[in-house]
């Protein structure tokens, strides 16, 4: 088996008919597609081709995420464990119907548009790459120490995830949202090399489920 890697997986489709941007508002669940897309996510790594050793996970606090780890603690048999750390980023637009790209039509907003390179509608995006990379860095760290012989799972959300993927490779942070590599349930995989993390995979076992992803911030 290749060296250990540890794998941020986003979560499955959520029940958001409304088109609301949930953020980190409470009871936004999985829908009926979302358990499944989270469930495709977990067989790949268990029996879909990857067949790689899970021995450590962990999902963000919010109810999204802590449902989509589940198929991972089922097919592992592992405990799940909450990190705060990777929870989805403060958003002035939570709540609201339109996305932050729309916010233009509506003049109450713009004083949220002033500085879209910190982000001035939220968690500035060097505060989103440090908090996760950190829990990353913890959680190889623990494991190395426990000795375990397997991969670590982190289920987390969209700009999370993203914001890691950018901050690792090098790039700069502030971005279009619409432009992120990162589907829902897709599985984004790094390795540590000469002390530091590198990307070497990123995979969307549920492509082929047809969901509708609305709500990221």
């Amino acid at each position: 088996m290749p060296a250990r890697r540890l794998h941020l997986v986003r979560h499955g489709e959520v029940h958001n008919p409304e088109g609301v941007l949930y953020g980190r508002l409470p009871g936004y669940v999985l829908s009926e597609r979302g358990h499944r897309m989270a469930q495709l996510a977990a067989e790949h790594l268990a029996t879909g081709g990857a067949e790689r050793s899970v021995v450590r996970l962990a999902a963000s606090p919010l109810e999204r995420a802590q449902q989509s780890a589940q198929p991972w603690a089922d097919a592992f048999g592992l405990e799940l464990r909450t990190e705060h750390r990777i929870i989805e980023p403060t958003n002035s637009f939570e709540g609201k119907t339109f996305e932050a790209s729309g916010a233009l039509s509506h003049p109450a907003s713009w004083p949220l548009l002033r500085n879209p390179f910190r982000p001035s509608w939220g968690e500035p995006y060097t505060a989103i790459a440090q908090r996760v990379i950190a829990a990353m860095e913890d959680a190889w760290a623990e494991l190395d120490e426990s000795d375990d012989d397997g991969d670590i799972v982190m289920v987390s959300h969209q700009s999370p995830i993203w914001m890691a993927h950018l901050r690792i490779a090098g790039k700069r942070l502030w971005h279009d949202p619409r432009s992120r590599r990162c589907q829902l349930s897709s599985i984004t995989s790094f390795a540590l090399v000469d002390g530091r993390f590198v990307e070497v995979d990123y995979v969307e076992p549920a492509a082929a489920v047809d969901a509708i992803d609305t709500g990221a911030v």
